[in-house]
Formats: C-alpha cells, sequence, structure tokens
C-alpha cells in the first residue's frame, strides 16, 4: 500500500470496524448507514477484501421483503439515547411488518442511493478467487435484483421511469436547498417532541436548523405511521426524483449486469435498461438553459431551479449524450461550482447561490464521496488533467483535515466529525488507484471514453444518440424515453421482464 496517506486511512476505517460493519463516526454516527458502508467497501477491497464483502453482507441482510435496504442497521450495543432518530423512533418490527421488515435486527424505513451493487462488483473484482470461494456474487444478486426493482417499481412516483425519494434523509444530502421549497408543504413537528442528539457532537453553524429538522422529524413520522407504504398520500407529501439517486442506481444497473454477466454469461438486459433508465434521467431532470441535472417536485410537477451538486453527479454515466456531458462540463468549471478555479474541492450547492452557506451540512461545503464520483466521471469523459487536479485537491485535503466529514470547498476548512469513515475509505481507494482506476471497468465504461455501452458497443437508445441533441443538450425529435413513459402497469413488467 503506498504512502503514509493510505496507512492513515486504514487506521480510521480499522478504528470504525464494529466487527461486522463499519460506522461512520463513532461518535456523531454510532450504527451501521447503507450508502455509506457501500462507499467504505470501495476502500476496504484494498486492504481486506474479505472484510469489504463482510461489511456489504452485513447491511444486504437487513434488507426487508418488498426490497427496500433501509438507511441505517441499529447497533443493539448502542445506548437507546446515543443517536436520534434511534430503533425506538422507527418501530421497524411493528411498523414495517408489513413490509417486510426484519426481525432480528431493528432499522430505520427509509433508503439511501443504491450504490451498492457498484460496491458489490468493485469488490469482486478486488479478489475475484476469494468472491467465487464464498459465493460472494451469487448471495448478494437476488438482494440487489430486488433493491433495484422496489425502486423502479414501488417508487416511480412520477410515472416517467425514475425512483422518487419521500424524504431529505433518502437522497443522502439531507439539508441542501433543494429541498427547501418541497419541504414548505410539510408542517414541522412540534419543537418539544424529539430530542436532536447531533447537536451534542457539532456545532450547531454546522448542521441542519431546528426548522428544518422539525419537518423532517414529521416526514418521518407520517411515513412511519403509514407502514412505510409507498402510496399516493407520501407521495404527495413529499416525492422528488433527484438525479444523484437516480444517476447512482444507473451505475449500479451497469454493474449489476456485469455481476449477472460473470454468473449467468449474459447481461444484456440489464445493460439495456440502464440505457433506457439514462434516456429517462435526461428526459426527466436535465435543464438546458442552466447545463445541469435538477431536482424534479413531484408536488408541483416542474423542476426545482436551484442548482446543488446532485445536478452533477450524473457526469460518472458511461453513455450521456455527448452535448450533456460538454454542458456538465462548463457548469462545473462555471462560476456556480468553480472546479479548477474559486473552488478546491465541488461544492455541494451553487456558490453564487443566496443560500450558499460554506459550513453548513450539504448548503455549501464539500463532501468527499460527491468529488470522488465527479473525479470517475472526468476520467470516464477523457478529462484526465481535470481528475488529475481533482484526485491531488482530495488526497490533500483528506490528509489536511483529518478525514474530515465535510470541509469549506474553497480552503478545505474541516467541518462536521472528523476520522470520517467515507473520506478516508475514498482517499484510500484513490491513493491506491492512482491516475489509472477502476472506471474502466465495464460496470462503468468499456474503454473509458464515456461514449459507449457496457459492452463496447454504441448505445442505441434514442436519448444518448447525439443525433437527438443540440448543442446547448437540448432534446430534439421524437420521445427520448424508450417507451418508459407508459401506464405504471406496463412500467413495472418491463422492469420485472428485464430482472432475469
Amino acid at each position: 500500500m503506498p504512502g503514509s496517506l493510505a496507512e492513515r486511512a486504514a487506521r480510521v476505517l480499522d478504528a470504525n470496524w464494529t466487527g461486522t460493519s463499519t460506522v461512520p463516526s463513532r461518535a456523531l454516527y454510532p450504527h451501521q448507514w447503507s450508502w455509506d458502508s457501500a462507499f467504505v467497501a470501495i476502500g476496504l477491497r484494498h486492504v481486506s477484501p474479505l472484510r469489504a464483502q463482510t461489511e456489504l453482507e452485513t447491511l444486504m441482510r437487513a434488507q426487508w421483503a418488498d426490497g427496500r435496504v433501509p438507511h441505517i442497521v441499529f447497533n443493539p450495543g448502542v445506548p437507546s439515547g446515543a443517536y436520534f432518530p434511534g430503533p425506538d423512533f422507527w418501530r421497524s418490527g411493528s411498523a414495517g411488518r408489513a413490509a417486510g421488515a426484519p426481525r432480528a435486527v431493528a432499522t430505520s424505513g427509509l433508503v439511501q442511493p443504491p450504490v451498492h451493487a457498484l460496491a458489490v462488483w468493485l469488490t469482486h473484482l478486488a479478489d475475484p478467487a476469494l468472491s467465487r470461494a464464498r459465493g460472494f456474487l451469487a448471495r448478494l444478486r437476488p438482494g440487489l435484483a430486488a433493491w433495484h426493482r422496489y425502486l423502479l417499481g414501488r417508487r416511480d412516483a412520477g410515472g416517467g421511469g425514475l425512483a422518487a425519494v419521500v424524504h431529505p434523509w433518502e437522497q443522502g444530502m439531507d439539508n441542501s436547498p433543494c429541498w427547501d421549497a418541497p419541504l414548505t408543504r410539510v408542517e414541522p413537528a412540534p419543537p418539544d417532541s424529539f430530542h436532536r442528539a447531533d447537536l451534542a457532537h457539532g456545532a450547531a453553524g454546522d448542521r441542519p436548523t431546528d426548522l428544518d429538522y422539525r419537518r423532517y422529524v414529521r416526514l418521518a413520522t407520517g411515513y412511519r405511521d403509514g407502514g412505510y407504504a409507498d402510496s399516493p398520500a407520501v407521495f404527495g407529501e413529499f416525492a422528488v426524483e433527484d438525479p444523484a439517486f437516480n444517476a447512482l442506481l444507473i451505475l449500479s444497473e451497469h454493474a449489476l449486469a456485469r455481476i449477472t454477466a460473470e454468473l449467468r454469461g449474459d447481461g444484456s438486459a440489464r445493460e439495456a435498461r440502464a440505457e433506457r433508465l439514462t434516456a429517462a434521467l435526461v428526459r426527466r431532470l436535465w435543464d438546458p438553459e442552466r447545463e445541469m441535472f435538477l431536482c424534479r417536485d413531484l408536488g408541483t410537477d416542474a423542476l426545482v431551479p436551484e442548482r446543488g451538486a446532485a445536478g452533477l453527479v450524473p457526469l460518472a454515466l458511461p453513455a450521456l449524450p455527448r452535448p450533456v456531458v460538454a454542458a456538465l462540463l462548463r457548469t462545473l468549471r462555471g462560476p456556480h461550482f468553480g472546479l479548477g478555479g474559486a473552488a478546491r474541492l465541488v461544492p455541494s450547492y451553487d456558490l453564487t447561490g443566496a443560500a450558499f452557506d460554506p459550513r453548513r451540512y450539504w448548503r455549501g461545503p464539500a463532501w468527499f464521496n460527491v468529488n470522488w464520483l465527479l473525479e470517475r466521471g472526468l476520467r470516464l469523459h477523457g478529462e484526465r488533467t481535470a481528475a488529475d487536479a481533482l484526485r491531488s485537491a482530495l488526497l490533500a485535503t483528506a490528509g489536511e483535515s483529518g478525514f474530515a466529514e465535510y470541509v469549506d470547498p474553497r480552503s478545505g476548512e474541516a467541518r462536521g466529525a472528523r476520522d470520517f469513515s467515507w473520506t478516508a475509505a475514498l482517499a484510500l481507494d484513490l491513493a491506491v488507484t492512482g491516475t489509472s482506476p477502476d472506471v474502466k471497468d465495464p460496470a462503468t465504461c468499456a474503454n473509458g471514453t464515456g461514449h459507449t455501452g457496457t459492452t463496447g458497443r454504441t448505445s442505441t437508445t434514442s436519448a444518448t444518440s447525439t443525433d437527438n441533441m443540440d448543442s446547448a443538450g437540448r432534446m430534439n425529435g421524437a420521445d427520448s424515453a424508450g417507451g418508459t413513459d407508459d401506464g405504471c402497469g406496463a412500467r413495472e413488467s418491463k422492469w420485472e421482464a428485464d430482472d432475469e
């Protein structure tokens, strides 16, 4: 393992290891978080492929019968008041019974971005012999398929082929200004109805405001009390199609295609699904005027006019139309996100936006997982100089900040928790893979150019054809969704048919 930074990162992961999974932070986040564990496994695979496999296996054992992977898996050894909302709030064993919550472990009822199949595939590649000997892919593939089926079926609240989140915590960028407008419809919970444990471990100026937190609690309470059912009532209160959430689902579909091919010899149906999802993403969430992807608020069926980093994450997708890639690169380097200029790392929110705050959780600070994804996207699409510069900045900032949870995007000043697991894991991944990461693996792209499908063939999906895009990334011609605008029953049937 080269360099002291990688060794320091590995020590952070060792310190946060519980024996079966890795906590994000010993003090602030003392349980297992869903997308955290996926990013952790991506780093852990370099020092212990077995531990990386165990990380993902532990998470998937907490999967619900309806397919959802819960965003928190609670450690019964942690005192109940150490984190809010804890297991006594979520009541998964009772409130989640109809949805198939596991009996052996307490979980939340929400989900987080579905990066898991990508993490499983990359973990397999770290030691294929160990993976095959343990039946790692064969055991996890059915759960991953059910997870994607849940998102593409139960969560297609907008009827356009994309998954919706029903709470800001599900998207992962909890406190983004992109949620401000949709949240105004949510009545806040009474201020004396809960106690925030997070403020005992972090500065109030870094964390969500009390008003925002009261709305989060009110949304979660309503979902719980409705038995965690994905119903029109739930979707009517808060439902948003988010570009980062769906981009990670698409990346994981590509990875699941590779997993299926490894096990069964043919993942072409899933590759085709990933291309159709990319088409739906462009059709539903691309804004050619702002030259980036935006959230769609399903309460108003309109795009939310806020520039969050979630709208840049689709750069990591291999089959985006060339004009969309070019426009995203302009936005990334422009005044709103400042890559290569005003920003040391890409901020979580528009540097010029009225709501920008370099300190407060997801309202401006730079996060290492977002920048890791963007580094992969830059490299994927041939922007090697920019990718190398971002990689260097990520590694330097991770080390200088003590592997901080997040940092000031301009100065790199540490904010939030220190010795944060995904920061350490992704720094470890970059340190070990150097400037030749597995971004060229077929799970992401066949040849590293970003303009082919996962098997090296030219994409045939209409939204990924440059013939249907103008220079600003506007769609021309026929419906670009490849038929995903059917009614709900037809669309679910199509997804089921692709699930070999």
